[in-house]
């Protein structure tokens, strides 16, 4: 959800084309994590190791992540937009609400299709983060890509309900930056202590709820307390 509002803040994006654009960004997202499930389960089948792998990477990329929080999230000095402005044809004329335009009969890509690539470029991040963290509760790979279409489905229709509300969840990639490292923790030490899926998944989301309840308590209209 943080992606998609910047994205479509920085592109001014009406709300009107929000739909279309994470309509289609959804599709590539299933594509994507298929992809990755396949590949996954491929490769825990024949070299099981990698599951430690997978495990190692997640702890990374949540340190990662609780290491940022706070930085500027401008997109102005982002490479992959920079290089798709510098590399394509490009109008700022969205009225058509189309990935491209005619213009002299020349076709040009509007901001939607920019928004679109750069969403879908982010997903692959997210498609690995979350195609790895699944692999800790199940080896089915119906479970997991269902599970995350579900997920993925979800999130399209909560970032409408909760755009305007998204400054308000300040806390929340503390909380989630956490998880990513908890989880890779389980798997890496899975063979040391067999964590119970109910005490895993509780620890999860009590991290979660926490969260966002503290977040709305920290940044609550006409409150006196500041965000560190």
């Amino acid at each position: 959800m943080f992606v998609f509002s910047l994205v479509f803040a920085y592109f001014a994006i009406p709300l009107k084309y929000q739909h279309k654009v994470l309509f289609w960004g959804i599709l590539g997202a299933i594509l994507f994590r298929a992809v990755f499930i396949v590949a996954g389960v491929s490769l825990l089948e024949n070299f099981g190791w990698v599951y430690y792998v997978f495990g190692a990477f997640l702890v990374y990329t949540g340190w990662m992540m609780f290491k940022n929080i706070g930085k500027d999230e401008s997109l102005e000095d982002n490479k992959t937009i920079n290089w798709l402005k510098n590399h394509l044809p490009l109008t700022q004329d969205m009225s058509s609400g189309k990935f491209t335009k005619r213009i002299n009969g020349k076709l040009f890509f509007t901001p939607l299709f920019i928004a679109l690539i750069f969403i879908e470029l982010s997903d692959i991040v997210f498609a690995v983060d979350s195609v790895a963290a699944s692999f800790a509760y199940s080896r089915d790979p119906y479970i997991i890509f269902y599970a995350n279409i579900m997920a993925i489905l979800g999130l399209r229709s909560l970032y409408f309900v909760l755009a305007n509300l998204i400054d308000r969840f300040y806390y929340l990639k503390h909380g989630l930056s956490f998880m990513l490292v908890f989880i890779g923790t389980k798997m890496i030490f899975g063979d040391v202590y067999k964590m119970p899926i109910w005490m895993s998944l509780g620890a999860i989301v009590l991290v979660i709820l926490i969260s966002v309840v503290y977040s709305f308590y920290k940044t609550k209209p006409n409150s006196q307390k500041n965000v560190s």
